[in-house]
């Protein structure tokens, strides 16, 4: 029958102990010739000391052993993390340095975790986004093909609305292509000054068309009487009021109002909101928001087109030029969308 591993390291202790004793023994007695009574405290001492750093040794080799079985046994973790010198007697010392790193290996395993189960949810995300515009263009195609091409009316509307399942096509792809290059390349930021409020007014009358279809108005929240100069990409910087607004107008109320206003936010940054009166978004949404392709009202949000990667783009830009973006909203009443903008000296 095998011994115990804790008898087995007892017995050889004992034996490196007893041989210890019978050497300090025999020195002691030749030395004692000499020396006289005073051999007998070094002899102790000098027992005392060795038998310290045999048991010492014998304990952390034990417990070592004992803890590199498990690195050996437990596949995740990694036998060279474990380090001799790190394993001592104090088994407290030794409990919360296994802790620590049972913590460290949770949060990575959680970590890989939430990355499968994103990459699952964003190819299916991709999946449904494409799927929708494409059966509708192959939907009409076919009914063309199968011979409503005849009719001339019928054959413009469907190649129409074929057109729009293209162009939703190619705004995913395009807005697909450029998250990518955001969070792979990173993005190359053009600083230079510009004035903010003549880049909203751009963006106002680019728009002012489609915010007249459900009668929204394009404001400032008030009367400008001198430019105002920030630092930044200007095109990255109209991309993200782009964004922004086409938002606003998308899900604000027929007759509703969409508000930019410029304030100070502090001595070197401005604040730029993009506010309206529309929907608003519960509080439970709000903290996921700028995440890609995630929608508050999935069947709506997609009746309404889009590629569900426009605030996860705007987050990208304004983080890319070091600032931060917020989002204010209070459900059935508006949203307002906040960003700082360094000021132009």
């Amino acid at each position: 029958m095998k011994l115990k591993k804790t008898y087995s390291f007892a017995i050889i202790t004992a034996v490196y102990l007893a041989i210890l004793v019978i050497v300090i023994n025999v020195l002691a007695y030749f030395l004692y010739q000499k020396l006289g009574f005073w051999i007998l405290p070094s002899s102790i001492i000098t027992l005392l000391i060795i038998s310290f750093f045999i048991i010492q040794y014998r304990v952390e080799y034990f417990i070592y052993r004992r803890v590199r079985k498990i690195y050996e046994d437990v596949s995740l973790l990694e036998i060279e993390d474990l380090k001799r010198k790190s394993v001592t007697t104090d088994m407290e010392t030794l409990s919360k340095s296994l802790q620590r790193f049972a913590e460290g290996k949770r949060i990575e395993i959680q970590n890989l975790t939430e990355r499968d189960s994103f990459r699952r949810d964003f190819l299916g995300n991709v999946a449904h986004e494409l799927k929708t515009p494409l059966f509708t263009v192959q939907g009409y195609l076919l009914t063309l093909i199968e011979g409503a091409s005849k009719d001339k009316e019928i054959l413009e509307k469907y190649l129409k609305r074929a057109n729009k399942g293209v162009e939703r096509l190619a705004a995913i792809v395009k807005d697909l292509d450029m998250i990518a290059k955001l969070e792979t390349e990173g993005l190359k930021i053009d600083l230079q000054p510009f004035n903010i409020l003549e880049l909203v007014q751009n963006v106002f009358d680019l728009f002012e068309m489609r915010a007249k279809k459900k009668n929204i108005s394009l404001v400032f929240d008030r009367v400008y009487e001198f430019p105002i100069y920030v630092i930044g990409d200007v095109q990255k910087i109209e991309q993200v009021l782009i964004n922004l607004v086409v938002n606003s107008i998308k899900y604000g109320k027929i007759g509703g109002l969409t508000k930019v206003a410029v304030d100070d936010y502090n001595e070197n940054k401005f604040i730029i909101k993009v506010s309206d009166n529309g929907e608003g978004v519960k509080q439970e949404h709000i903290s996921r928001l700028f995440e890609r392709f995630y929608r508050v009202d999935q069947s709506r949000s997609r009746d309404q087109g889009g590629s569900g990667l426009g605030l996860a783009i705007v987050k990208h830009i304004i983080e890319a030029h070091n600032q931060t973006i917020l989002l204010k909203s209070t459900f059935k009443e508006g949203s307002e969308f906040s960003f700082s903008l360094e000021k132009a000296k």
